[in-house]
């Protein structure tokens, strides 16, 4: 009788064990990525000229893509001759702005060390789940002059360095407001850099684009958010949704009030880019609710959160995930 007990309390464990198992859990042992980091934007401001003008004709063939959108569409220099691009690059040295924000750049990231670590453990994170899945070759450290954070080619992921400094620096500060909101401002934290890095690659590489209705697009953002969180397992999920915990306790709070929104407006359905716009993208708040107390990217939050319902009541994988229709996810939702 006693070994019966036991027995059926063995099973029950195992039951449990079984229904509670979370697929981010990996171990990354063994799982390697090859990955190459490339100050560019070391090499445009301190190198002497004949280092200047070697890497630079380096550049135009190792990391073509990534390298003509820093000095074509950043830097505004264009397709230019050899002494042309030398006399541009000292004119930019040349600038006092420049120069206080490279002198930012340089305090803020002198060590790179542990941003490399995170990025490479993200990397192999994503590997375990998609073993041949698209990863990149180099990851590109740039001053894009505030044009974006993040920026990924086929083979390679730009950083603008400087859109990482904090919303407290002298020169973010002073970004013109017409063009560089608050809200913007207090976005460039260093904090979001390595999660940016694999959601922006995430993004562009593993989740097809949809045109679809809102719903659609929710359910996508959920998915790019869980995969990201698949890459940071460890991390706070208001980091990896890119809130403050103020605003992810906010989005908890509310998640059922916000679904009653979505559903008795009939908005889930809506193709309308508006719409889309305004529940996915980033702003001050989520546009169109009774109430702008709200953290922006509502859509995405809630994205997530129908993933997150769905794998904890289906025992499938990561890899399996990406590729189910919104509706079975959609259908699947349930608020706790």
């Amino acid at each position: 009788m006693i070994s019966r007990n036991i027995s059926f309390s063995f099973i029950l464990l195992l039951f449990l064990t079984a229904c509670t198992s979370n697929p981010l859990d990996i171990s990354i042992d063994g799982i390697k990525t090859d990955l190459t980091f490339v100050n560019v934007d070391s090499t445009l401001f301190y190198s002497d000229s004949n280092q200047l003008m070697k890497r630079h004709n380096e550049f135009k063939k190792d990391i073509e893509n990534i390298y003509a959108y820093e000095i074509g569409h950043c830097l505004q220099f264009g397709d230019v001759d050899d002494s042309t691009f030398y006399s541009l690059v000292m004119l930019f040295r040349s600038d006092t702005t420049i120069q206080r924000l490279e002198k930012y750049i340089q305090q803020e990231f002198k060590n790179k060390k542990e941003i490399e670590r995170k990025i490479s453990d993200g990397f192999s994170h994503l590997k375990y789940h998609f073993p041949k899945g698209k990863q990149p070759n180099n990851i590109v450290y740039l001053n894009a002059l505030f044009n974006s954070g993040v920026f990924c080619t086929e083979t390679e992921i730009g950083i603008g360095l400087e859109r990482f400094l904090g919303e407290t620096n002298e020169i973010v500060k002073r970004l013109p407001s017409q063009f560089y909101f608050d809200w913007m401002k207090k976005a460039m934290d260093k904090q979001y850099l390595e999660r940016d890095v694999l959601a922006g690659w995430i993004e562009t590489h593993y989740l097809e684009e949809v045109s679809g209705t809102l719903a659609e697009h929710i359910v996508r953002a959920g998915k790019i958010m869980y995969l990201t969180e698949a890459a940071f397992p460890n991390e706070d999920p208001s980091l990896i949704l890119r809130y403050s915990k103020e605003d992810y306790q906010w989005a908890l709070d509310n998640e059922y009030t916000f679904w009653k929104y979505l559903v008795d407006e009939n908005l889930l359905f809506k193709i309308d880019e508006k719409t889309t716009m305004n529940m996915l993208n980033e702003g001050p708040f989520t546009p169109g609710l009774p109430s702008q107390e709200s953290p922006d990217r509502l859509g995405q939050f809630i994205g997530w959160r129908m993933i997150h319902s769905y794998m904890e009541q289906n025992d499938i994988s990561v890899s399996e995930l990406i590729k189910l229709p919104y509706n079975e996810i959609l259908q699947a939702y349930e608020i706790d």
